[in-house]
């Protein structure tokens, strides 16, 4: 009895442990672990801008010509008024751009008040202190310019000329009253033909141009020494001041005569 009782404990012993073995079995879960890498950031590349080179000129008027031929031109196609005489007429009346009533009111063509309910600038000229146009932009004295011309019947002749007739539209504003200067026709046909100013009728009217001079632009700074003339200064004057020749001056700002024209910025010495 002893033994069958022995037997029968050592059975539920073996019975219970092979029951928890087979419950912790059930109870443990295989955990997969997934290791990620990190995503690495690519950064775009930079574009940098390209720069453009920078172009300079040989002299005021050849920045100027740079600056405005494009505005002429358009000023020529909608109001029949010769680029070249237009041009002509902004540098010898601005001073290439470098006058005061240019720096100060945008006037480039020395535009009196006239009636003109706008702003004003008060400057010297034929009277002291006359009252000149003042402008918010350079287009406005262009485009002011043409409607000057074209709005006043003392200047209808001049419309009756050829387009490329730049030597009859100079005559032509001087004997109309633009200006009492008596050389100031000459002055306007000797830019105009110094700077070759004509080309920009040419291309407008779709006529063929052969340039007589070489581009004036360079690529390379020029280093100069330069004058803005004012009233008093001769060639004769300047060229004992800056220890030079009047021939020399001359030959550098390419002038034919000894004229000088105030708010005019010369080339004194090459560097």
């Amino acid at each position: 009895m002893r033994k069958i009782l022995s037997v029968l404990v050592i059975a539920l012993v073996l019975f219970s442990c092979g029951s928890q073995k087979k419950s912790k079995q059930k109870s443990t879960k295989t955990v997969t672990r997934v290791e990620t890498k990190p995503k690495l950031e690519t950064k775009e590349p930079e574009v940098k801008p390209v720069e453009k080179p920078k172009v300079t000129y040989a002299n005021a008027t050849e920045a100027y010509i740079a600056n405005f031929s494009a505005i002429a031109m358009k000023e020529m196609k909608s109001y029949k008024i010769p680029a070249s005489i237009t041009l002509a007429q902004g540098i010898l009346e601005s001073g290439s751009g470098k006058g005061r009533l240019a720096v100060e009111a945008n006037n480039h063509f020395g535009i009196k008040c006239h009636g003109w309910t706008g702003g004003k600038i008060y400057h010297d000229d034929d009277a002291l202190q006359e009252c000149f146009r003042k402008y918010k932009h350079v287009e406005s004295s262009f485009e002011d310019h043409s409607a000057f011309l074209t709005s006043r019947g003392r200047y209808s002749k001049l419309f009756t000329l050829k387009q490329d007739d730049y030597k009859g539209w100079a005559r032509g504003l001087r004997a109309a009253g633009y200006a009492t200067d008596k050389k100031y026709p000459e002055k306007l046909i000797s830019l105009i033909e110094r700077y070759n100013l004509d080309r920009f009728d040419k291309q407008v009217l779709g006529k063929k141009y052969k340039s007589t001079s070489k581009p004036k632009v360079v690529d390379t700074k020029v280093n100069s020494q330069t004058h803005k003339v004012v009233k008093g200064d001769t060639m004769y004057s300047l060229a004992k001041r800056y220890g030079t020749t009047v021939d020399q001056i001359k030959k550098l700002n390419k002038m034919k005569s000894n004229n000088l024209q105030i708010g005019q910025v010369l080339i004194i010495k090459t560097k």
